[in-house]
């Protein structure tokens, strides 16, 4: 028996107990609701997103071809429209995540206005975008299934049984819009215990995967921009244990952790590590500082020193009061705080990189897998590179080691549109075009996000909008380019009463109130010019 049909004989056995009292309750409006309701808490939806995860870091490494995909989001609808895209186009939402960018939230969440990704937003205003994903997708469930019992009432008043076994099928077999949730933490909002009370709350309203990067949590910049100060390791894996503690309190096991270094692009540090032996995790931190040898009557007042083999050492220190690395040190920073972040409870890493470049992470991994042979990536498709130039260039260069004739190129202007229509830029596309697949298989890559994708899709679509309708074309600009579109392509929206829940208002009216119901859904509701 389905689960439908059992919780309609489980709920018509529990009103027939409770008398006449019940009598006007149906049983199977009831178990309606139920099935639209499946996930009745945030940690309901954590953990049982946490073991599609998992299930799927399991089969990325039997196959690296099975590598899994999200793109960012700053608010439910688009998350929820997100998912229901690709239910319409791929029949499934297999190895498909959502990501919830912190430089998003900053950037256009926060009570202070636009603000750039340096954690200066409200903490809170992270699980509150988490909550709300999940009450958008829960409810793309409850109007699609919604949807499936209207056509199930009327293929019964119909008396087409075969139709029925097919929507019945439906129901049973229905595949939930709620997916992973990737979530970014930033460095933590604070010490070890401030990043254990936010990740608390994020997993309450259904994170099951929570990023968190080895910046200075009151220094923190955007991964892409300079300036950027990471933590000696020791501060970074008490805040990896207390995500960990997060998960096991709330009963989330299956809980991942994302460990991001930002070491190849920070040439930064606040504190000196400290350290208790040579070779220590804290003295291979240190080994890394920018020093000069001097003798102990050089010293000035105030200067900081190391003792390292018998010689004293003085860190730069820069007027702001930090520390310099050494240049030319961030490949190696980055392999041992990915190997430590491993070691102590990690799942998986994120190198934040200044370019998309196959071989530069597969460096770095191939030296990871030494260590720890399945490390796997969580890796940043970030709209801060400018990929057409990347890779015009990357083509460039190999075609020159190569001995080809490039000299129709001028490698500086490769970005230029007279080269739009050429071989170059056609490989370059291709290696494009490739670019997730090949880093799955060479480098690691488990997980390819976009942060920032429909911040930008926003803008490029009001921008069209807006020159088209406020200029010659007029409500046509509308028309054409936005509505015909949705009605061409199929999508959901352009019924945005449907999309906002009309129909499904319409439906507990009449559960609750029967014939007497006043419902929208009428042959005056314009929605129906829609078909």
């Amino acid at each position: 028996m389905s689960a439908y049909r059992s919780d309609i004989d489980t709920l018509d056995g529990l009103i027939k107990s409770k008398g006449d009292s019940w009598n006007a309750i149906n049983p199977e409006y009831a178990a309606r609701m139920r099935a639209q309701n499946r996930f009745q808490t945030g940690l309901d939806i954590a953990r049982y997103t946490a073991k599609i995860m998992r299930d799927d870091m399991a089969r990325y490494d039997r196959d690296t071809s099975q590598y899994t995909q999200s793109l960012g989001c700053w608010h439910g609808f688009i998350g929820q429209q997100k998912m229901i895209s690709i239910k319409k186009h791929f029949n499934s939402t297999d190895r498909r995540y959502l990501y919830l960018s912190g430089w998003m939230i900053a950037a256009l969440r926060s009570e202070f206005g636009p603000l750039p990704d340096q954690s200066m937003h409200e903490k809170t205003s992270v699980p509150g975008l988490i909550e709300e994903l999940y009450t958008f997708l829960r409810q793309a469930d409850a109007r699609e299934m919604g949807g499936l019992f209207r056509d199930l009432d009327a293929v019964r008043e119909a008396g087409d049984t075969v139709k029925q076994d097919e929507i019945q099928a439906k129901i049973d077999n229905f595949q939930t819009h709620v997916v992973p949730i990737i979530a970014d933490i930033d460095a933590g909002f604070g010490n070890e215990e401030a990043t254990y009370l936010l990740a608390k709350k994020m997993i309450e309203a259904g994170a099951c995967a929570i990023q968190i990067e080895n910046q200075v949590s009151d220094e923190k910049q955007c991964g892409h921009q300079d300036g950027k100060v990471t933590v000696p390791h020791e501060d970074f894996l008490a805040k990896i244990r207390a995500v960990r503690y997060a998960f096991l309190e709330l009963g989330v096991e299956d809980g991942v952790i994302v460990a991001r270094t930002d070491s190849l692009g920070a040439g930064l540090t606040k504190q000196i590590a400290v350290t208790a032996e040579p070779g220590d995790l804290g003295d291979q931190y240190n080994s890394f500082l920018d020093c000069e040898e001097l003798e102990a009557s050089q010293l000035n007042n105030g200067d900081v020193v190391l003792n390292r083999n018998g010689k004293l050492l003085r860190p730069k220190r820069l007027p702001s009061n930090l520390f310099q690395f050494r240049k030319g040190t961030g490949e190696d920073r980055v392999v041992l705080d990915c190997i430590t972040s491993l070691q102590n409870g990690a799942d998986l890493l994120w190198i934040e990189t200044e370019k998309p470049h196959v071989g530069q992470i597969a460096g770095m991994v191939n030296r990871i897998r030494q260590v720890v042979p399945d490390a796997k990536l969580v890796y940043n498709n970030s709209p801060s590179f400018n990929w057409t130039l990347n890779f015009r260039q990357q083509v460039f260069d190999a075609w020159a080691e190569a001995g080809k004739d490039v000299s129709a190129y001028d490698r500086a202007n490769l970005m230029s549109v007279e080269y739009d229509t050429s071989e170059l830029a056609v490989a370059a596309d291709e290696k494009i075009q490739a670019f997730q697949a090949d880093a799955a298989r060479e480098a690691g890559i488990f997980h390819h996000l976009i942060t920032l994708p429909t911040y930008h899709t926003a803008a490029l679509s009001t921008d069209n909008l807006a020159k088209e309708y406020f200029g010659a074309e007029g409500m046509l600009g509308y028309v054409k380019n936005v509505q015909r579109k949705e009605i061409r392509e199929g999508i959901a929206c352009v019924k945005h009463q449907n999309m906002a829940g009309s129909d499904m208002g319409d439906d507990h009216k009449e559960y609750f109130a029967g014939e007497a119901a006043l419902k929208a859904g009428g042959k005056d509701n314009t929605m129906n010019q829609f078909g």
